[in-house]
């Protein structure tokens, strides 16, 4: 963290990570416990236009200390409403942010040609069917429309997990492809990404599932950009939330119970150059064996 942590009028502490963003964070932390900055109850970590995420949701969900003291709320990723379809074009980068992003906010949304804001948003729609679109005008949105934007809302009593997951903007994406052949082009970074819900209607066995997901994870990690999901486990009595990026899969947390009367698995997948049948294949062959055993 840079020498000297700015207080701004607003309440807000302004800091710059200037090297390696665990030592940031923790320094952060101390500084808290020690009173030297007010007590803060979010960190807003701002990356550059080309960053990839995956290694910032690594670092959070994998070091002891930031894992213990911070929990990530979700991702934002803005797209110029002007330019977002050359960035999108050019840039892979910018296409893995905009696949694994919690909520999209259109920059320039005032001022661009609304035809082709129609069409970034249908862009991006294909992308990342859940994530809610937000028009930025002038710059300004609402700060409460990218807030607790994760399971985990600090206001709330219980998981919010029917918005976390939000499987039905998946499936609707779904009926959407199979009901249009669309051909892309190949060469374009879009193509190369997935959305889509594995689904099981039986309780499953965490063991096989937890099996396939790391044999997954440890032969095709660098394709799954995300994973997140609610799991029926016959060895737990509570439903089971699941979170991944790439390598890394945080533990199972156990969930004080059902969001609803849906009690099927569900688990959303964002992969690139993993196909839909692959994963199915793969996790159906895996709970059908342990099935037979």
């Amino acid at each position: 963290v840079a020498e000297d942590v700015v207080l701004l009028q607003s309440g807000c502490l302004c800091c710059t990570v200037r090297g390696d963003l665990v030592e940031g964070m923790r320094d952060l932390f101390l500084k808290r416990v020690k009173g030297e900055v007010p007590e803060f109850g979010r960190v807003v970590i701002e990356t550059t236009g080309l960053a990839d995420p995956a290694p910032i949701i690594h670092t959070l969900m994998t070091d002891p200390l930031i894992s213990s003291r911070y929990k990530l709320d979700g991702i934002v990723a803005t797209i110029d409403a002007v330019n977002g379809d050359r960035t999108l074009d050019a840039q892979v980068e910018a296409v893995k942010q905009a696949a694994v992003a919690d909520r999209l906010v259109l920059t320039k949304a005032d001022i661009a040609d609304p035809t082709r804001v129609e069409v970034l948003r249908a862009r991006l729609r294909g992308l990342n069917p859940a994530a809610p679109i937000i028009p930025a005008a002038m710059g300004r949105i609402d700060p409460a429309a990218i807030l607790d934007a994760g399971l985990f809302n600090k206001n709330a009593k219980v998981p919010d997990v029917a918005r976390w997951l939000n499987e039905e903007a998946y499936a609707a994406h779904q009926a959407a492809q199979q009901g249009h052949h669309h051909h892309h082009d190949a060469n374009r970074h879009d193509a190369h990404i997935q959305a889509f819900v594995f689904t099981a209607a039986q309780p499953v066995s965490w063991a096989a599932l937890g099996f396939a997901l790391e044999l997954m994870i440890s032969s095709k990690g660098e394709n799954l950009l995300r994973i997140k999901g609610i799991v029926n486990a016959r060895e737990s009595a509570q439903p089971l939330a699941i979170h991944g990026v790439q390598h890394v899969f945080h533990p199972p947390v156990p969930l004080p119970g059902w969001p609803d009367d849906d009690h099927r698995t569900r688990i959303v997948f964002i992969t690139r150059d993993l196909s839909r049948a692959m994963v199915e294949d793969l996790l159906k062959g895996v709970l059908s064996l342990e099935a037979l055993n």
